[in-house]
């Protein structure tokens, strides 16, 4: 069953209707125009709805339950996926998966924060806010791809790394600090791709790299809308004003040189069409990890640092 968001009441209405002229069960001519003139208005009103949204209700959409997430990515995308846990230090931390497997005919090793789908999926993996030992974990298994000379990508769908007490007590700065470094440090290529929620150090410790892509409708922030409204008004009521001012979209991303290229995503969202979602993203690694091929590993860290660095003397 579908799911909509508090800005999609019409279109909600619309279709509301449509299901219950459809289960009238009716052949009749009437009713089929009926039908066809309002999945017309309704196709209509959310190609101009989201032909205008606002940062925050771009938040809303890139938070989407139903959007697809990164198991659903690695399920389509990957072949032969074999997954490893554990960093090998503390345990494992399901926040972020990772392993390896096949990418249209090449190895890669792949990685991304999952948030889970469901009650019991999403407490399994943490809402895809990950704790120290994930990020540990992750640095493992891009040290594993640099010596067995594999690329790496990655996907991106967190509110942040996980805030609590025993995250902190296991070093959560730290952890985040060296999986950041490991990004920018190994020879082999690396992609990250913004799926849904790009927050804070949570995301940046896999984004570092090669080439980032974003999603249509995902965001990309220091910190979330609720969390800036809390510092700066005290008061998370504001968050929309937040989303607003931090320039958090695609498109701003872009404008200031964070990421690379936009993935357009279908009209109403990536949760109305996880399968097209999917596919456009997988062209766009696809195109990413081409214009890397061929580089050699010097090169490779080379550009990857001159990227980054560019970016804080644009914007800082």
């Amino acid at each position: 069953m579908r799911s909509y968001l508090d800005f999609e009441k019409p279109v909600a209405e619309l279709e509301a209707k449509i299901e219950e002229l459809r289960a009238l069960n009716s052949d009749g001519d009437a009713i089929a125009d009926e039908i066809s003139r309002i999945e017309g208005k309704a196709a209509q009103a959310l190609k101009e709805l989201y032909a205008g949204l606002t940062p925050w209700q771009k938040t809303q959409v890139a938070r989407h339950p139903q959007r697809p997430h990164c198991l659903d990515y690695v399920a389509t995308l990957i072949e032969d996926f074999v997954p490893l846990a554990g960093d090998r230090k503390h345990g494992e931390d399901e926040a972020i998966v990772g392993g390896f497997g096949r990418f249209r005919g090449d190895s890669v090793c792949i990685i991304g924060h999952e948030k889970g789908s469901d009650t019991d999926s999403r407490l399994k993996h943490n809402f895809g806010m990950a704790r120290p030992e994930g990020y540990r974990k992750a640095v493992r298994l891009m040290n594993m791809a640099d010596h067995f000379d594999v690329p790496v990508i990655a996907l991106i769908d967190t509110a942040g790394a996980y805030p609590g007490i025993g995250a902190e007590e296991r070093g959560q700065a730290e952890a985040i600090a060296r999986s950041t470094e490991t990004c920018l440090d190994i020879g082999v290529p690396n992609v990250a791709a913004i799926i849904g929620e790009g927050g804070s150090g949570g995301a940046i410790a896999i984004a570092t790299a090669n080439r980032v892509i974003m999603l249509e409708h995902a965001i990309y922030s220091v910190i979330s809308p609720e969390g800036a409204a809390s510092i700066l008004w005290r008061d998370t009521a504001k968050a929309q004003d937040a989303a607003s001012s931090m320039k958090i979209t695609a498109h701003d991303m872009v404008r200031f040189g964070i990421v690379d290229a936009v993935v357009h995503e279908p009209t109403g969202g990536a949760h109305r069409d996880p399968a097209a979602t999917i596919a456009a993203t997988g062209d766009a690694i696809a195109k990413a990890l081409g214009e890397l091929r061929g580089l050699d590993r010097p090169t490779i860290t080379r550009l990857r640092r001159e990227k980054f660095s560019a970016i804080g003397r644009t914007i800082g």
